[in-house]
C-alpha cells in the first residue's frame, strides 16, 4: 500500500515508518518537523495544508491507499489545555476529512488508554479493563473521546471507510526498559495506568495488521503488552492497589490487566516482545 503517515518523527511513528516499509509498503511522513528528504512539513492544524499534502504534492506522491495519524500532543500535562485541545482535534478532523474528499478508505489512528479512567485514582470497575471503558479525566483524554467519535461519524457517513482507533499504552523502546527497575519496590507508582506499556515494535505490528485485514467501519482496540511493568503477579498487584476490585476472567502471572482480547481476536495481532527479554 502507499500510506501516509503523520507523526512519523516521533517516538511511535519512527518505529512505524520503519515496520510499515520492513513489510513492502510505501510509506510517506508528514510532520510539523520533518528533515529534507524524509517527508512533507505539514501544520495539521491548517486544513488547507492538511488536505493539499494528502491529495498529492508534486513529485512527492501522486495517490494514497491509507492513512496512519499518530501526530498530536502525546500526553496531559505537556501543553496548556486549550492548545492541546485545538491542536488534537483540528488535526484529527483535517486529516480524516481529507481523507473523505481524496477517496482514501483506510486509516488508523492514535487514540489512548488515557480514555480507561486514567490515572485511577478511582479504582476500575473490573479488571482487566477492556475496551468497554471510556472514561476521560483530562483534556487530552477528552480530545481522544472526541476523535473516536469523530472516527465513528466519518464512518456512518461513508459506510466503505474504515478507521481503527488505537488505545495504545504507555509507548516503550527498548532504551526505555532499564529504568523499570525502579518501580519494582512501589507498585503504587505504576498503578495509574494498572501496570501497562507498549513495546513500539508491538505497536506497529498492530497498525500494520490494522491496514491489512480490517473491513469497513470504525472499532477500537486496547494496544498493550501481554505483560506487565512489574515482577509482581497481576493478582497481589491488584489486591493490594486496587483490592475488592472483581476480576472477569483468570489473569496468570505478571499478565496484563489492560484487556489484549478483542485485538488478539479480531486482528490477529499478538505481542512478541517483552521487557523480560532484555534483562540478564
Amino acid at each position: 500500500m502507499r500510506i501516509i503517515l503523520t507523526g512519523g518523527s516521533g517516538k511511535l511513528g519512527s518505529t512505524v515508518v520503519t515496520s510499515l516499509r520492513d513489510a513492502g509498503h510505501t510509506v510517506l511522513v508528514l510532520d510539523r518537523a520533518v528533515a529534507r528528504g524524509e517527508g512533507i512539513p505539514v501544520d495539521l492544524t491548517d486544513a488547507g495544508q492538511t488536505l493539499d499534502a494528502i491529495a498529492g504534492v508534486e513529485e512527492q506522491h501522486d495517490g494514497v491507499d491509507a492513512i496512519v495519524h499518530l501526530a498530536a500532543i502525546p500526553a496531559p500535562g505537556l501543553f496548556p489545555d486549550v492548545v492541546t485541545f485545538e491542536n488534537n482535534i483540528l488535526s484529527t478532523h483535517h486529516v480524516l476529512q481529507a481523507a473523505r474528499r481524496v477517496g482514501v478508505k483506510k486509516v488508523v489512528t492514535a487514540s489512548s488508554e488515557t480514555l480507561l479512567g486514567l490515572p485511577m485514582d478511582v479504582p476500575p470497575t473490573y479488571l482487566p479493563v477492556d475496551e468497554e471503558v471510556t472514561l476521560p479525566n483530562s483534556t487530552y483524554s477528552m480530545t481522544k473521546l472526541l476523535e473516536e467519535q469523530m472516527a465513528l461519524t466519518f464512518c456512518r457517513w461513508d459506510p466503505a471507510l474504515s478507521i481503527t482507533a488505537m488505545r495504545f499504552s504507555n509507548v516503550m523502546v527498548e532504551a526505555d526498559y532499564t529504568g523499570f527497575e525502579e518501580w519494582q519496590d512501589d507498585p503504587s507508582r505504576r498503578k495509574w495506568n494498572a501496570w501497562g506499556y507498549i513495546d513500539a515494535r508491538d505497536a506497529a505490528e498492530a497498525i500494520r495488521l490494522a491496514l491489512e485485514v480490517r473491513g469497513p467501519g470504525f472499532e477500537r482496540y486496547i494496544i498493550a503488552n501481554a505483560d506487565t511493568v512489574m515482577r509482581t503477579p497481576s493478582r497481589e498487584l491488584a489486591e493490594a492497589v486496587f483490592p475488592g476490585v472483581p476480576f472477569t476472567r483468570e489473569v496468570e502471572g505478571t499478565e496484563t490487566l489492560l484487556s489484549i482480547d478483542k485485538a488478539r481476536t479480531e486482528l490477529g495481532w499478538s505481542p512478541s516482545h517483552s521487557w523480560r527479554d532484555t534483562q540478564g
